[in-house]
């Protein structure tokens, strides 16, 4: 009841922000299930083409086995590496440790970075984690910190394909495509940096 009435109270004292943080809208679990088929597709057609080379000795099959198997470490790894994470922290990170401070840099860089511009596109794995009408202000905020761990691990883990390049070739390939997807996890991290200050500014003025 106490956290309903403070979850109440904060929307009608900072309803704009609440909208730009999304967190008055409900949403399921569809992206979660995509990507967890998504996984699991790339996993099974990795198999397949990997036994049709075994069979035929198709550099086509290979070559596509390669493919799938790459994306499928992708998927995979960042289900593996959210469930491990969260199944130790359960989002009880505590924000007040100095790695999760905003640097004295970050405004200017955000800035420049337009991240005001594209943050609400970007899409939210579980929005029910920084939903506040089942989540107080600080328990998003340990979400935030959670999600940013995630997110850092993902970009470092991100680059072990290249290690594949040394029996399949093609450097540049792995590169790029690892590249590319530590940006994309980059973005996530920025989003959780830019947003998490302001989330504890509305909960202490509350």
């Amino acid at each position: 009841m106490q956290l309903a009435r403070k979850c109440e109270v904060s929307r009608k004292a900072f309803p704009s922000l609440f909208y730009k943080f999304g967190m008055t809208k409900k949403s399921g679990n569809s992206l979660s299930k995509f990507v967890i088929i998504l996984a699991f597709v790339f996993v099974i057609l990795t198999v397949f083409f990997f036994v049709m080379y075994q069979i035929f000795s198709k550099s086509i099959f290979e070559t596509l086995a390669i493919t799938f198997g790459t994306t499928a470490y992708h998927f995979v790894m960042r289900l593996m590496v959210g469930l491990f994470i969260h199944g130790i922290f359960k989002n009880n990170f505590d924000y007040n440790k100095k790695y999760f401070q905003e640097r004295p840099f970050e405004k200017k860089l955000y800035k420049k970075l337009k991240v005001k511009s594209w943050k609400n596109k970007m899409p939210t794995f579980i929005p029910n984690l920084f939903n506040l009408e089942c989540n107080s202000l600080e328990k998003i905020a340990g979400a935030m910190c959670e999600a940013e761990v995630v997110h850092t691990i993902i970009v470092i883990f991100s680059f072990l394909p290249i290690l594949a390049a040394i029996f399949f070739g093609c450097f540049w390939v792995f590169f790029i495509t690892s590249f590319l997807s530590a940006i994309f996890d980059m973005m996530f991290i920025i989003l959780q940096r830019f947003n998490r200050p302001r989330i504890l500014k509305m909960e202490k003025r509350l």
